[in-house]
């Protein structure tokens, strides 16, 4: 195994193949590029449905008096491909990743949904390897962290929604936001505002969701919520 990958093991806590771990960070652009070799579209795949399931069952476990709705939320939160990201990006999986020259030149190694997709994949390999008491092992070390501060995450997980009922609670008008968008169409940054009675936030992402979602998210704090 390279030294690389040792590194990244290392990292993990858990031993994969080189093979399969090769494969768990094989983009497609870098098959295509090489005669098609296996990518890890399939191990991400099945990576998916076990962080799914294992994040359920932790949910289901730690948060009895939450509800199914709250549950969902809080889900859909921690399985995101931001939180996966961020969490890939502490391993600095980037660095690791193999790619095709365009997604090279484009900063694929800093996008989120790959780095994302990665991760997935990663736990889809050590669920191949090893079986799902090892995959829970490694979701129990990266993800269960996130779940710590799960009033955040609740306030993350559907923001907009949240910020519009605040509104309406308050007798405020609903909302309005304002989108803009810098760079070109492979980079663009969006920036959004939003105004809700005498409160103007801002936010910044890479999509007109994620922009205004943060903007959304500072509104809420800046009136006063949770």
């Amino acid at each position: 195994m390279s030294h690389g990958l040792e590194v990244l093991i290392e990292r993990l806590g858990v031993s994969i193949s080189q093979d399969l771990l090769t494969q768990a960070l094989t983009h497609r652009s870098h098959s295509y590029e090489n005669g098609n070799q296996p990518n890890n579209e399939r191990l991400e795949f099945l990576g998916d449905s076990v962080l799914g399931f294992v994040v359920t069952a932790e949910l289901y476990k730690r948060f009895g008096e939450l509800q199914e709705g709250e549950l969902s939320s809080l889900k859909n939160s921690v399985v995101s491909a931001k939180a996966l990201a961020e969490v890939a990006a502490g391993i600095d999986i980037g660095s690791f990743l193999l790619l095709g020259k365009g997604e090279e030149k484009t900063g694929g190694r800093d996008k989120g949904n790959l780095l994302a997709d990665a991760f997935e994949a990663i736990l889809g390999a050590t669920y191949v390897e090893h079986g799902l008491t090892r995959a829970s092992e490694l979701v129990e070390r990266f993800i269960f962290p996130l779940l710590d501060n799960h009033i955040d995450l609740l306030l993350n997980s559907e923001p907009k929604t949240k910020l519009q009922e605040m509104a309406q609670e308050r007798g405020l008008s609903a909302p309005a936001y304002e989108t803009t968008h810098t760079g070109p169409d492979h980079d663009r940054i969006f920036s959004a505002t939003v105004t809700v009675g005498e409160v103007v936030a801002a936010g910044e992402a890479r999509s007109r969701k994620g922009a205004e979602s943060e903007a959304a998210i500072t509104a809420i704090k800046a009136l006063g919520g949770n």
